[in-house]
């Protein structure tokens, strides 16, 4: 272990490590642009639609104007140094956004104030939420023709149930948008547009602006007073509250997840910017004030907590693996301890050593080297052979296992077929690269046909991952058509039977199984239950058998996908002795198992999709039809700011082609958004 350095004080409360999570197009990656360039981070503004934004750095991003993978950067504001990381909005990259929210203490919900919450608002929203991340929000695109700064927090209040204090409200909407009245400080913010909105100047209120601002003061006051005497009784004697009180409540109450502040502007126009920024390190939660992450003892399997101080045991848990020129890089967030250049340190997920051969603080596409990172710090490190996503990092005299990042079932698959035998190596190669940074690929050789088989998040996933494949590793295979994933389940109970008797080898090998399989509610996964008495069978038997029955439920027996949602009891196992073997209660396994499923009602599961679709009144009756012909079921439908929602569950497989069909229906005036529902029976 180093010596441990001395850290300045306060360093580590004085740092945010925040993300920006929104519905695609909500303005996540302008405001990001804007917040590195106030911070003197950057010193031209890059544009989205011009495809020169810094966190969009990735080729693929800067043609398509979306954000693919997460992008890091640090930056400081005043004495606060803040990790920033930009998220994808787009469906297909969800996992980007999961990993993301696991190293964050704070975030930034962006909403477009036209569009309000829309989908994958939602669905960011409801992952942070799952990490108990205290977050601000922004109503973005005030400037934009039907802007409605009260219509988004109604809808936070709706569909989030979450509970928004407005902190500034917007002055106009609309091309009338021209500033935002601070309610804390009862001031009017004005931007300068010409210096790119580098300075504001604050002015006394108007009497029509106080008179506009009453009630929104007056619900602030409300709140904060149910949390701290001292403001009630300031209000209740007609005094005003001291800001330094309404800000250390709204603190509490923001870190508490009992509240979330809500700012306004626009961030193309330059407009609100560095009040979010003082929100961002007044209000949400350093290192120190969120809940201590928790592991598992890798030598007494018990539960232990990681407190946030260079003093405690390292900690560390790589949450993303970029491949930087070919050459590795570990995005990674330090919980405990310091993380020292050079150092050797354990990957207790995989029992390997490891050596982090440097340091860097990541700014998107560029690195700073660094010589430690101390608990609460999110960095990069290179020269590690075998970290992956979701492992944790640690002593050998203190090994924990941090909690692992959830996994995804890719819902869609393409066939592969390289041009000549030289390139099958390097696909093949290219390949192994790819699983290493994206934990929702996956890939297969499908046995029938030798054909390397990809399979991912969605159809804008794997056509990103087949971009990259070309564009980076100048490798152009074959593709064929887009197939869907598939899994399999039983639609009863029922019992199968296994023996084994063979000679291998010159070695005779036995082993018989009674189990009955048996059907669990959908997502519920697999369970494998030994209802035999563990202490009148050999240990290595029983493994056999849990293995033989885990071997089998990866291919089931209507097209050999894997089987789910199933639940197998292992009823009977019976000997002979001098024969019986591990090989053969294993086969044994399998042979009963193939014939439960059998006799089960086996059926397939198709991966659903939830279908939302943002279309004008005129064109409702289309988009209907237009369900109705892909076997979806139509679940809700309402109004929102003169436009209908239309939300419905469709089969997958009916929806390639779908967006060009609604497009075509609608006369290109309908939005639409799919997310992976669940697995569940075709019909």
């Amino acid at each position: 272990m180093p010596n441990t350095p001395i850290v300045p004080k306060g360093y580590i409360q004085s740092l945010r490590n925040i993300g920006i999570i929104a519905h695609i197009d909500a303005g996540k990656t302008t405001l990001s642009e804007r917040i590195l360039y106030f911070t003197g981070k950057i010193h031209r503004m890059g544009e989205v639609h011009e495809g020169t934004a810094t966190m969009d750095f990735m080729p693929e991003e800067q043609e398509r104007g979306i954000t693919i993978g997460s992008a890091c950067t640090t930056c400081t504001w005043g004495p606060h140094t803040i990790n920033v990381i930009d998220t994808p909005g787009h469906v297909d990259f969800t996992i980007e956004v999961e990993r993301s929210l696991r190293v964050l203490d704070g975030a930034v919900g962006v909403f477009c104030a036209v569009g309000g919450v829309e989908p994958q608002s939602e669905t960011v929203w409801r992952q942070s939420e799952k990490y108990h991340v205290p977050k601000l929000a922004f109503v973005n695109k005030m400037d934009r023709i039907g802007a409605n700064f009260e219509a988004v927090l109604d809808a936070m209040r709706e569909r989030l149930g979450a509970s928004p204090l407005a902190m500034q409200i917007p002055v106009g909407a609309g091309p009338e948008f021209t500033g935002v009245i601070d309610i804390v400080g009862m001031r009017y913010l004005v931007f300068d547009e010409d210096k790119r909105g580098g300075s504001y100047e604050a002015f006394d209120l108007t009497p029509e602006q106080a008179e506009l601002a009453a009630p929104w003061r007056d619900r602030l006051i409300d709140v904060v007073s149910e949390a701290n005497d001292a403001i009630l009784e300031a209000a209740l004697s007609g005094e005003d509250p001291a800001r330094e009180l309404i800000d250390a409540t709204v603190r509490e109450l923001t870190v508490g997840l009992k509240i979330v502040p809500v700012y306004a502007g626009s961030a193309l126009r330059n407009i609100g910017v560095q009040p979010l920024l003082d929100a961002v390190c007044a209000y949400l939660p350093s290192p120190l004030e969120v809940v201590p992450q928790t592991g598992t003892d890798a030598l007494t399997k018990k539960r232990i907590t990681m407190e946030p101080s260079p003093q405690e045991p390292l900690s560390v848990l790589a949450f993303k693996v970029n491949l930087d020129s070919g050459h590795k890089l570990v995005l990674m967030r330090v919980y405990s301890g310091v993380l020292e250049s050079g150092q050797v340190v354990w990957n207790a997920t995989q029992q390997q050593e490891e050596r982090v051969a440097h340091l860097y603080r990541v700014h998107a596409g560029h690195r700073e080297k660094i010589e430690r990172a101390v608990a609460g710090e999110i960095v990069a490190a290179a020269g590690m052979k075998f970290a992956r996503t979701g492992d944790t990092l640690c002593t050998r005299e203190h090994p924990v296992i941090l909690e692992h990042i959830e996994g995804y079932k890719p819902v869609i698959s393409l066939a592969l077929e390289p041009r000549s035998s030289a390139e099958a190596e390097r696909l093949e190669e290219v390949m192994r690269k790819l699983l290493l940074e994206d934990p929702t690929l996956d890939v297969k050789i499908d046995e029938e046909t030798e054909q390397l088989v990809l399979s991912g998040m969605g159809e804008l996933h794997l056509d990103v991952v087949l971009d990259r494949v070309r564009r980076e590793f100048n490798v152009d295979p074959r593709v064929g058509k887009p197939q869907v994933v598939y899994q399999e389940t039983v639609g009863q109970c029922a019992p199968g039977e296994g023996e084994f008797d063979r000679e291998l080898g010159d070695v005779e090998h036995y082993g018989f199984v009674s189990l009955t399989v048996e059907p669990l509610p959908r997502q519920a996964g697999r369970d494998i239950v030994l209802e035999v008495d563990p202490e009148a069978w050999p240990t290595d038997w029983l493994d056999a058998v849990a293995e033989g029955i885990e071997d089998g439920l990866q291919s089931g027996v209507v097209r050999g996908y894997p089987v789910q949602d199933v639940r197998v009891i292992v009823r009977e196992l019976r000997r002979v002795d001098g024969k019986s073997s591990t090989v053969g209660y294993r086969m044994a396994a399998a042979l009963a198992l193939k014939q439960a499923l059998a006799q089960a009602t086996p059926k397939l599961l198709e991966p659903i999709m939830n279908v939302e679709v943002n279309v004008p009144d005129e064109f409702v009756g289309e988009v209907i039809g237009l369900f109705g012909t892909k076997g979806a079921r139509i679940g809700n439908m309402f109004d929102v700011n003169g436009q209908k929602i239309v939300q419905a569950l469709t089969p997958l497989r009916q929806l390639f082609g779908f967006s060009t069909q609604l497009r075509s229906v609608t006369q290109g005036r309908a939005g639409l958004i799919m997310k992976f529902a669940r697995f569940d029976v075709l019909g």
